[in-house]
């Protein structure tokens, strides 16, 4: 009897033990998951022969991947292995704010188009992008940078291989790679998102007394989009020397966005004609979510009918992406909005409907700054939510108004990744789709004109927000968020490391 109590408890304790092993294991992908999920799901991918059919031969470069086990890839690897090293370089290269192709293509000037590109870890996506860019007419007058909160030598070497225009790396310091087991990352002693406040308490874990609206609290992987939005966009408007007195456009992409040949074009003809229509417009648009794009200005009536109100488009579509559903592209291209005279509208921005290929200039900027704390401390993890949060809440001044182009230049291919982890996801695919849409409008991109047409927004623009989405009730976000405004111009330093 004691023996087979023995072998009872024996028994117990190695299923108990390989239970914690497997939920080990489980913790530890889920940790790292937002980072190699996504990076192995979107360089898994090959490129196929059909998207590199309508690529130009000379840009196929920067769709190479290079094999892993090269002895270059291995001795960078090892080296970005070290996180005190990785902090090193980051510092190195932000203190540096070394310009490349800057001997080529000259100097910032004050009007100088800034593209600014928020990068993650979604390689495949990114070189479409590069790609997309490298096509686009007058981007070598324009400085691309780009935006980091992962530090990874293969991305970082296909960022230096632009050849086609001045391009700066910076990289946002407070990562969660950087600080993996410390705020802003995940601090062991942080509590549970579902734990209830009571209980959190009695565990004293770090951020007890500040859940957010919802009763949850922080979770890194989410708050770091948007401090890393608003590192970004301080750092370029506030804090680099080669912008102290730029006044023109900053355009925000991100990794997962594929640009039109003429986005730069209309870029300009937009402001031009708010500057002449809409001296009030502060920010310009040039992307959509939309699955369903119009062509030129004699459109069939039947076609038109065959598709829903702008509102309700948008209204169907933000639904869509903010439930992260698995949705395919199954647009179609209706012709009646590119032609030599193409329509924008003038309405109120909102943040699920303009923010993707959007800008503005620092004017704007200084708008913001004036009541900087209230994005940083709008219960919102979401940075496009806070940014609308900030401009229904603008005093004695009405909410921002944006002109936008009804058929548009900036893409979201990003069907792939973190959110829609589907079995049958193909990056190729999606970017094929975009490729032939483009290639079907190129007769009617660079318009001779626009005509505008101001409306006052659907029930969607109007309604204010009462409260925001949550995930930002920890006042250590919210003071990090405020300190980011605290830094101040700093001057290049000469002691760059390639």
């Amino acid at each position: 009897m004691p023996r087979l109590k023995y072998a009872s408890v024996v028994r117990v304790v190695v299923i108990l033990g390989l239970f914690c092993l497997w939920l080990q294991i489980m913790l530890s992908a889920s940790g790292g998951g937002m980072y190699r999920d996504g990076e192995e799901l979107m360089n898994s991918n090959d490129t196929s022969e059909q998207v590199l059919a309508l690529v130009p031969p000379e840009l196929h470069k920067y769709l190479t991947v290079h094999p892993k086990n090269s002895s270059v890839n291995s001795t960078e690897r090892a080296v970005s292995k070290n996180l005190t090293e990785i902090r090193k370089a980051i510092q190195r290269s932000n203190e540096a704010q070394y310009i490349h192709n800057e001997d080529i293509y000259g100097p910032v000037q004050n009007d100088t188009i800034i593209i600014a590109i928020q990068v993650h870890t979604r390689l495949t996506y990114l070189r479409h992008l590069i790609v997309s860019l490298a096509q686009a007419r007058d981007i070598e007058r324009t400085l691309l940078v780009f935006s980091h909160d992962y530090y990874n030598e293969e991305i970082n070497s296909l960022v230096r291989s632009i050849d086609f225009t001045k391009v700066m790396q910076i990289f946002y310091p407070y990562s969660i790679q950087t600080h993996p087991n410390e705020f802003p990352g995940l601090d062991p002693n942080d509590c549970p998102r579902d734990v209830k406040m009571q209980q959190a308490i009695k565990l004293k874990c770090i951020n007890a007394l500040h859940p957010d609206l919802h009763g949850h609290y922080r979770e890194a992987k989410y708050t770091q989009t948007k401090h890393h939005w608003w590192w970004k966009a301080n750092r370029i408007f506030n804090q680099l020397e080669c912008t102290t007195n730029h006044t023109g456009m900053v355009v925000f992409l991100e990794e997962d966005h594929y640009v039109a040949e003429d986005f730069i074009y209309m870029l300009n003809l937009l402001r031009a004609t708010a500057d002449r229509s809409c001296p009030q417009c502060e920010i310009i648009s040039l992307g959509t979510y939309l699955k369903t794009y119009q062509y030129h200005a004699n459109g069939d009536k039947r076609k038109k009918q065959m598709t829903l109100n702008y509102i309700q488009q948008v209204r169907m579509a933000n639904e869509e992406r903010r439930k992260r559903q698995d949705t395919q592209w199954n647009f179609q291209v209706y012709p009646n909005l590119y032609g030599n005279t193409q329509k924008v509208d003038i309405t109120p921005w909102h943040s699920s409907m303009h923010n993707m290929g959007f800008g503005f200039n620092r004017s704007v900027w200084h708008n913001i700054m004036e009541i900087q704390e209230q994005f940083c401390a709008y219960d919102d993890y979401n940075w496009d939510y806070s940014l609308l949060h900030l401009s229904q809440n603008r005093k004695n001044q009405e909410k921002f108004k944006v002109i936008m182009s009804k058929g548009p230049r900036v893409f979201h291919i990003g069907e792939c990744g973190i959110h829609h982890k589907k079995s049958n996801c193909n990056a190729s695919s999606v970017i094929s789709k975009v490729q032939k849409l483009l290639q079907n409008a190129k007769p009617y991109l660079f318009p001779g004109s626009v005509t505008a047409t101001v409306t006052a927004g659907g029930a969607k623009h109007n309604k204010k927000l009462t409260k925001g989405n949550g995930g930002w009730g920890d006042i250590r976000d919210q003071e990090l968020c405020t300190n980011m405004t605290r830094i101040g111009r700093e001057l290049r330093r000469y002691n760059y490391y390639a």
